[in-house]
């Protein structure tokens, strides 16, 4: 089975503002633009809304006002579509063809090329393990993550003493050409949210 990464660049404290808003007119634009994707999804998880978890645009409400949540753990991962929804409605989608769609440990293994280049400051598998914003309950599918300023930053700054280094030794570490693919498409995002005060990326691992 294999999985996607759908990632977004984005104000993330503006973003993350958005969840227990109130913002109605959000909640109307919101359930507009995305009124087909919310049908099918409730189409798709009939039998959870038969069981008790709220529908798509159910969730969305519940995301946007801050509440109110099934206490069904079971019940969370509408919560994180809800999310989801909102950075897709607020953000531009990145091009992430390198992790869609990706099998096994294929985060992990880009995450070691990063940290081979010298690359500590973020986790691409962080988009799989992190949570939505407080209060939305945890969930394990969609996984979320984030990626704030302060860490691009702080990656950016890493990778670029890694090239001054590798200038002045001549060798570069060892990786795999699918490997470096992955983690010069994660450059690609950094650089592109750096050019944007307080913009950073949110990712979703489904």
């Amino acid at each position: 089975m294999s999985s996607s990464l759908s990632v977004y660049l984005l104000d993330v404290a503006a973003t993350r503002a958005l969840v227990g808003s109130g913002d109605e007119e959000l909640l109307r634009v919101i359930c507009t633009e995305f009124g087909d994707d919310l049908a099918r999804d409730d189409d798709y998880h009939s039998l959870a809304i038969e069981q008790g978890a709220p529908t798509a645009e159910e969730a969305l409400r519940a995301v946007v006002h801050g509440g109110p949540f099934s206490e069904q753990r079971e019940h969370a991962f509408q919560y994180g579509y809800a999310y989801k929804r909102l950075c897709a409605l607020t953000g531009l989608f990145l091009p992430n063809d390198c992790f869609t769609p990706h099998r096994g440990d294929w985060l992990s293994v880009v995450d070691q090329g990063l940290k081979a280049l010298g690359i500590t400051a973020v986790s691409v598998e962080a988009f799989s393990l992190g949570d939505p914003p407080a209060p939305l309950p945890h969930c394990f599918t969609p996984g979320c993550g984030e990626w704030t300023p302060d860490r691009i930053a702080q990656a950016l700054e890493q990778f670029e003493a890694t090239k001054r280094a590798v200038d002045e030794s001549g060798q570069a570490p060892p990786l795999e050409p699918e490997v470096v693919e992955g983690v010069m498409q994660c450059i690609g995002w950094m650089t592109r949210a750096e050019a944007r005060p307080g913009f950073g990326v949110i990712g979703f691992r489904s």
